[in-house]
């Protein structure tokens, strides 16, 4: 019997690459987003259904599960992918911005993941994949709001992981770095506070940074991210972590080799300038 995963966030990016890989190899995929009204690709293939559901709205995540056991008998593996960045300094941020993101990044994946486990715990099996992100083991300037939701992330996994465990049910982190998805234009809210400026020299040491073409060599496409997410999905490993991207691995291994202070002097002469 083929396996089936939900996945959250599968309109772009990861999300929707992740629902055509799985689908491609057999899986059976409940593709969620908050319009699908506006899908028209996924559902033509055979082993995807397209379900609302969005990860702020309570009564959506019920239904979006209840239809995908309704379709496909099971759920399997759950991929908590649905998410979005803010960029800007801390203090142009709004509460209703800091909400917002929070309630997309963490508060819905905890709404998903509670909705989900009464399926796994009658089934004694299940495996929960939250996509992370390197922002959650480093932090970059001008990012605290994201990093705080990715942080958050992986401390909710790693812990839930070991509660889980006993149940049969199992948790696991993806961890990419950059993706050459929408991440930065649709996918990314911008902080600004007019007359605010004292920001300005860091915000262009960063945006100059992050428009370098060069950059954007080093990252993955969602296609390869969603071969990571195969991998943590079927290697039957009990690994919590698997970063994803070579920028990922090396930004990680330097702050390892590195320890911590060196880390933040590197980080602080390369994005800020200063020595």
């Amino acid at each position: 019997m083929s396996k089936t995963i939900l996945i959250t966030g599968s309109s772009t990016g990861i999300g929707r690459a992740t629902a055509t890989y799985f689908a491609n190899h057999g899986w059976k995929v409940a593709a969620t987003m908050r319009t699908p009204e506006k899908e028209s690709e996924l559902q033509t293939h055979e082993n995807i259904e397209v379900f609302r559901l969005d990860v702020t709205d309570q009564h959506s995540i019920d239904a979006a599960i209840a239809s995908t056991i309704e379709a496909f008998g099971k759920i399997d593996v759950v991929l908590n992918n649905a998410g979005y960045g803010t960029a800007g300094p801390f203090e142009a941020a709004t509460k209703d911005q800091v909400k917002r993101q929070f309630d997309t990044n963490l508060f819905g994946l905890f709404d998903v993941t509670r909705a989900a486990l009464p399926h796994f715990r009658e089934r004694k099996s299940g495996l929960f994949i939250n996509i992370s992100s390197i922002g959650g083991l480093v932090t970059l300037p001008t990012f605290s709001l994201y990093h705080s939701t990715k942080w958050a992330v992986e401390g909710f996994s790693e812990s839930l992981a070991y509660e889980l465990r006993p149940l049969g049910i199992h948790v696991k982190l993806v961890e990419p770095g950059g993706v050459s998805t929408d991440f930065a234009g649709r996918s990314l809210d911008f902080l600004q506070k007019e007359g605010l400026t004292d920001y300005d020299p860091t915000i262009q040491k960063i945006t100059a940074l992050f428009s370098d073409p060069e950059r954007s060599l080093s990252y993955s496409s969602g296609e390869q991210i969603a071969e990571v997410i195969f991998e943590a999905a079927t290697d039957g490993k009990t690994q919590l972590r698997y970063l994803a991207g070579d920028d990922a691995k090396e930004f990680w291994a330097g702050r390892q080799q590195l320890g911590d202070d060196a880390f933040h002097g590197m980080i602080t002469e390369r994005f800020l300038g200063e020595g």
